[in-house]
């Protein structure tokens, strides 16, 4: 058994996260701060590499780095550490077949989803309600990642990405958060509205 495999079996145990803690700091609370801080660094990362799953992939990380520190190895910096253990998390998701980028236009396509009803007046009505909920900023970004066709599309989301100074694989997850979020919102409105 490879030691990749074994430390994806291992599981993280309470003795395990609080060495982790206690390495972070002698005061409990700002060792969970500290702890915080390290796990929103390392979804960042995981996400501005376009990693499918960037919670999941931090978590293996810490869970790594927590691992080692119980087996007895003595790390002088955690915050760098996980980082270093974060690439090698990040190398091995591009060897999975579940790492495969898929565009949004597969993800809408025909052949991705089964055809959709014709749109009813609830479930516009709906969609309209759940898009003026969100955040103007995200309304607005929605709204433009889905404008114009073709090579004016591709055009424009490399501006955006551009504008927002981030990754266009970061503006994709952006904006499919955006989506699920909106999905979420108008499948609850829709079923509330047949309650009535």
């Amino acid at each position: 058994m490879s030691e990749t495999q074994t430390e994806r079996e291992w599981v993280l145990t309470a003795a395990a996260l609080d060495r982790f803690l206690c390495c972070l700091a002698d005061d409990p609370e700002q060792a969970g701060k500290k702890y915080e801080v390290i796990r929103q660094k390392l979804v960042k990362i995981f996400d501005w590499r376009g990693v499918r799953f960037p919670d999941e992939c931090a978590d293996e990380t810490i869970n790594r780095v927590a691992r080692k520190l119980e087996a007895g190895q003595s790390i002088r910096d955690v915050a760098t550490y996980c980082q270093g253990v974060a690439r090698l998390v990040f190398l091995e998701t591009l060897k999975r077949a579940d790492h495969r980028q898929v565009s949004l236009d597969e993800l809408t396509s025909d052949a991705a989803h089964p055809p959709l009803p014709e749109y009813d007046d609830g479930r516009m009505h709906c969609f309209e309600k759940c898009l003026e909920e969100l955040p103007l900023e995200s309304r607005q970004l929605v709204l433009k990642y889905y404008q114009d066709d073709r090579r004016a599309k591709i055009d424009n989301r490399q501006a955006m990405a551009d504008l927002l100074k981030i990754p266009l694989n970061a503006l994709r997850s952006r904006v499919q958060r955006i989506r699920n979020r909106l999905e979420q919102c108008t499948t609850k409105c829709l079923s509330m509205s047949d309650m009535l």
